[in-house]
Formats: C-alpha cells, sequence, structure tokens
C-alpha cells in the first residue's frame, strides 16, 4: 500500500538528486527518507534510483514513476483545496499566470478590484511567456492565465476574450516622425525595430503586421521583456510597437506613443481555462468577476 509519505519523500529526493539536502528540506532526519525510499521500492518491485555516492539519479522507471506521482499530488492538494474552498469560497487561494505585457497594469488592477469585493482571498501569482502560461494550465500547475492574444486551436484549454487592445507605435522622441499625430506602418519600413526574442508572441504579431504590408522589419536589438523594451527605445536605439495597456501606468522617458494605421494592429487579452478540470470555487468567482470587470472597463475607456 503506497502512502503519502512515502511519495512526498520520493518527490524530494529526486527533485534534489540528493537524500541529506532532502531531508533538510523536509525536517526529519535522513535515516528516516532512506527508509521511505527503501520501503517504496520493495513495495513497487523496481529501483526507482541509481547511487552515486552521496547523490541520487531517477531511473528511467523512476523518472515515468515521479511524473505520475506530481500529477497525483496537485490532484490531492486540489481536493484539500476544494474541500476547504467549499467550506467558503471568499478565504481561498487563486493561482494564475501572466505575461510581462499584462504584469504592470492589467492583472494588478484586476487584483485589487476583487480584493475589494472579497479581501480574504489570497493570489499566488505566476509570470511566464506563453506558451509556458498554457502549458502550466494543461499541466495544473495553475488553472487560470491571462493572455495575449487569445489562443484559438489548443487542446485542453478554453479561452475567453476580455477586451481588444491597440497596438501603437514607441518612438524615441528625437525620431524625425516623433511629431506625428498617426502613422502608416509602411513608414517604419526603414527604422531598426526594438522586440522580444523569436518565439514570442508579441513578435509575431509585429512581425506578421509589417510582412502583411511588405516588408520584414530590421530587428537591431532584443528585450526579453516589456520595460527593456521601453528602456532601449527611451535610449534612442531603436523602434518598438507595443501594446497600449502597458504604457498606462509608465511612460519611459524621451519617448513618444503615436497610434498605427494601415493596417490596424490589435491583440485580444483574455483568461484561459482547462477544458478537462473544473474551476475550485475561488477560481470560479474570479474567472466570473474578470468577464464582468472588463466589459465595464471597456465601458468606461470608450
Amino acid at each position: 500500500m503506497l502512502e503519502l509519505r512515502q511519495i512526498q519523500y520520493f518527490i524530494e529526493v529526486a527533485k534534489r538528486e540528493h537524500v541529506t539536502e532532502a531531508a533538510h528540506i523536509l525536517h526529519v532526519a535522513q535515516s528516516a527518507v532512506s527508509r521511505q525510499i527503501f520501503n517504496l521500492e520493495a513495495e513497487l518491485g523496481v529501483s526507482l534510483f541509481i547511487r552515486e555516492g552521496r547523490n541520487v539519479k531517477l531511473t528511467p522507471i523512476g523518472s515515468m514513476f515521479l511524473e505520475q506521482m506530481e500529477q497525483a499530488m496537485k490532484l490531492i492538494d486540489n481536493a484539500k483545496r476544494e474541500v476547504e474552498e467549499y467550506l467558503d469560497p471568499e478565504k481561498g487561494t487563486i493561482r494564475i499566470g501572466f505575461p510581462s505585457s499584462l504584469a504592470a497594469y492589467t492583472l494588478p488592477t484586476a487584483i485589487s478590484a476583487f480584493r475589494e469585493r472579497y479581501p480574504h482571498v489570497k493570489f499566488q501569482l505566476n509570470q511566464g511567456s506563453y506558451l509556458s502560461l498554457i502549458d502550466g494550465v494543461v499541466k495544473g500547475e495553475f488553472n487560470l492565465a491571462l493572455l495575449g492574444p487569445v489562443p484559438k486551436k489548443e487542446k485542453k484549454i478554453k479561452g475567453k476574450t476580455l477586451f481588444t487592445e491597440n497596438i501603437v507605435a514607441l518612438l524615441p522622441s528625437g525620431h524625425p516622425l516623433a511629431e506625428k499625430r498617426i502613422l502608416k506602418l509602411s513608414e517604419l519600413r526603414e527604422d531598426s525595430f526594438i522586440l522580444f526574442p523569436k518565439g514570442y508572441i508579441l513578435r509575431e504579431i509585429i512581425v506578421n503586421a509589417c510582412e502583411q504590408i511588405g516588408f520584414h522589419p530590421q530587428v537591431s536589438f532584443e528585450g526579453e521583456d516589456i520595460d527593456a523594451i521601453k528602456g532601449l527605445v527611451s535610449a534612442g536605439l531603436g523602434v518598438t510597437l507595443i501594446p497600449e495597456i502597458t504604457l498606462i501606468d509608465s511612460y519611459p522617458r524621451s519617448t513618444v506613443k503615436i497610434p498605427i494605421t494601415e493596417p490596424d494592429v490589435t491583440r485580444t487579452v483574455g483568461v484561459i481555462i482547462p477544458s478537462e478540470r473544473e474551476l475550485l470555487p475561488t477560481e470560479r468567482l474570479f474567472y466570473e468577476f474578470l468577464s464582468e470587470f472588463f466589459s465595464i472597463l471597456d465601458r468606461f475607456r470608450n
């Protein structure tokens, strides 16, 4: 009969690849950890670890067992949380993922409005790239993620659009076009661009918009997050296209924001949830609140 403690000890040893370190983290004697691992292997009839001096490494069957057990522990944690939240959804915890482009304004605004209504709810925030956020929801690391654009064809998740936002040009204030009220995208054809690295969804949106009108942007610098990109523009090293919402709170010095036309460049922003798992009661409260909050905000903006 597998015991919960054996599984917890096994996962900790597998993560650290070291029995002593695992024992230290678990606040138990090393001999207790070794004994539980030995009992677990005896129970299963297979070796989960290869011993290498003081270190241990997972066997191939051990790796497979680890993946399954991590999923099982998530289910057990969810079940415990579900019982607690069923008793009082207004005191639960919401785990949510988000990208850097929604970190400065969108998510904090929504959370503070939600907490005025439910002050005892706690949040665990996970910042990540577009694909890692989708992966996190699929694997159950968190059940909600804010994302732009909202994915359409991903398996195992469903997305709901909260609003559509404009992507605008950000230019150094000394740029020859800095005085213009509106820019055609083609006017930036000869400029050096500062974009996210390849693989980032915002870069794809911008490159696609440029290619749609017949040019490929020359990329002079790359920034891993919105603040790095703003900083490089503000230093006069190039131009960028950036979601307007990222400029609401922090406007970089020595830059100008200009709306883009021909084509209009936009992205949808929304929330994704798993399609094959139920949200916990507290998460459900926040999920429903998001639609209501952004529809009011949208009316207010327009």
